[in-house]
């Protein structure tokens, strides 16, 4: 005798989307309607017309949004059916679940309306440069050794010299 057991429904997660550029509102409300719990990170930005200023809410990462669901085909069907969504961000064709802690971490942050802005993404060991200040083009390492500091290498002599870099904006290379 065999015995055939039914899969245990996976608990609901959060995926991230990608949207078309500037409908993320949209989606968020057509994925409401649906029944879809979704959350669409919004700040307060200040748009400057001839006319006026006025505060705004615009999407905290453009062209995207998390939805929060039970990973399956008709779930997904569901979700990629609604206008304005191009994909569920992958990994090997999968999904690429988010973490809950990361979702909560963004949803304090919000509510609290602490000023934030987009920084490039950067991890430690990667090659980067710095944006302004006197030190504007220098390019090395990221590293981090109790503070956070660039490492510039001289692969002739292999000799390598390490700058503190607090308070300077840097970008990918």
């Amino acid at each position: 005798m065999r015995l055939v057991t039914e899969p245990t429904p996976k608990a609901p997660s959060w995926y991230a989307l990608q949207t078309r550029y500037r409908f993320e509102k949209k989606v968020a409300q057509q994925l409401l309607q649906k029944g879809v719990e979704i959350f669409l990170p919004l700040r307060q930005e200040l748009h400057h017309w001839s006319d006026r200023d006025q505060e705004i809410r615009v999407p905290l990462f453009p062209g995207y949004a998390f939805v929060r669901m039970e990973d399956s085909k008709d779930q997904r069907l569901l979700i990629l059916q609604t206008a304005g969504i191009h994909c569920f961000v992958t990994l090997r064709g999968e999904p690429l679940e988010v973490p809950a802690s990361q979702i909560e971490h963004l949803q304090i942050l919000l509510s609290q309306s602490v000023p934030c802005s987009l920084r490039p993404f950067l991890k430690i060991g990667q090659k980067v440069r710095i944006r302004g200040g006197c030190l504007h083009g220098l390019e090395g390492i990221l590293s981090q050794d109790g503070t956070r500091s660039l490492v510039i290498s001289i692969e002739s002599i292999q000799r390598s010299v390490a700058i503190e870099i607090e308070g300077y904006e840097l970008e990918p290379v």
